[in-house]
């Protein structure tokens, strides 16, 4: 009997337990939903400004910024990049920049209209607690060491680019290597025209003064002809172009491009001048936009430097990855420029 009292009394609690277990299920539920929430992606916002939309070569920057940063998404991890033109104005950048500071965003990517605003831009941007990734323009700023005390003296301040002074070597050398050094007319010196960047920009500088010196260096004696500010823009290298093929025609044995935009003008000049690339002039870019790598192939253009917009942008973007994860970064990262000539 007391065996029976005591399976009836563990069978009733059997089933009492069986019945209580319906409220913890729903306790699992919510738990479920709290655990799901809680999975939910971190987002991070990501403010990147570039000095001018209408850039062959920032174009390439900025949209492998963009998809770069969209491969680095995760089930855990999204970013929500926003990308602002500058419009080649200092003011309208520093007011998005404001704007940025303002949105609270987690990180910022930054190519300065004018590297001059560096250390007061690095000075805004670090006092509001934002990790900076500057890229492409190196900052010198109203004095050139205090850009890069600035840069050095912050840990989460960087800066991504090339060697501006490896792109002007590599175009000399272009030339230099050619089988009659640049001297198509065979006086002993080569001359030619000069289409610089923006003068203030440090890449503008490096590259007119190291693509010469590279001549120099091999020995070959240079002149001079013209040397005038592009500003980067085809159409006006196309105008630089076509004004020293008319004052100074055949003289005129090499130009030089600090870009690829520029070269693309002055190409179209030099057909209108009915001279002939590979025959009775020279012309060398930087950057290797595919438009200028294919006139290399078809000998149309003597020559280009690779500017990796990619290897640049994703170096950026690992590097605003890691400010972001809290990880310790340099305070510069240089992506080497590749000479294009044809094969």
């Amino acid at each position: 009997m007391k065996l029976k009292s005591l399976l009836a009394a563990g069978l009733t609690l059997a089933m009492l337990a069986g019945c209580s277990s319906s409220t913890p299920a729903a306790d699992d539920g919510a738990k479920e939903d709290e655990g799901s929430a809680a999975a939910e992606a971190k987002t991070y916002n990501v403010g990147v400004a570039i000095y001018q939309f209408n850039d062959n070569f920032m174009t390439l920057y900025r949209n492998e910024i963009e998809s770069y940063f969209a491969s680095k998404e995760t089930d855990e991890v999204k970013y929500n990049v926003t990308i602002v033109d500058g419009k080649n104005d200092m003011a309208e950048q520093s007011n998005q920049i404001d704007s940025f500071i303002t949105q609270g965003m987690d990180v910022i990517i930054l190519n300065l209209v004018q590297t001059s605003s560096a250390d007061s831009i690095i000075d805004k941007v670090v006092g509001a607690g934002i990790p900076l990734v500057l890229i492409n323009r190196e900052p010198l700023g109203d004095n050139g060491d205090e850009s890069y005390t600035r840069i050095l003296d912050n840990p989460t301040v960087c800066y991504v680019g090339a060697d501006a002074r490896q792109s002007g070597t590599y175009q000399g050398e272009i030339i230099a290597e050619l089988a009659d050094h640049g001297d198509i007319n065979g006086d002993g010196k080569v001359s030619y025209v000069m289409i610089e960047g923006d003068p203030e920009n440090v890449d503008a500088q490096y590259r007119t003064e190291y693509s010469i010196k590279a001549l120099e260096d091999a020995g070959i004696e240079v002149e001079c002809l013209d040397d005038q500010v592009g500003n980067w823009d085809q159409t006006k290298g196309q105008e630089i172009a076509a004004n020293a093929l008319t004052q100074y025609g055949d003289a005129v044995e090499v130009i030089f491009c600090n870009n690829d935009a520029m070269a693309l003008g002055a190409a179209a000049s030099i057909t209108a001048a009915n001279r002939t690339v590979g025959e009775d002039i020279y012309l060398v870019g930087v950057d290797a936009l595919d438009e200028c790598v294919e006139m290399v192939n078809k000998g149309t253009m003597t020559g280009t430097v690779l500017n990796d917009a990619k290897g640049q942008a994703d170096t950026a973007v690992d590097v605003a990855i890691d400010l972001l994860n809290g990880k310790s970064i340099q305070n510069y990262y240089w992506v080497d420029y590749v000479k294009v000539v044809k094969e």
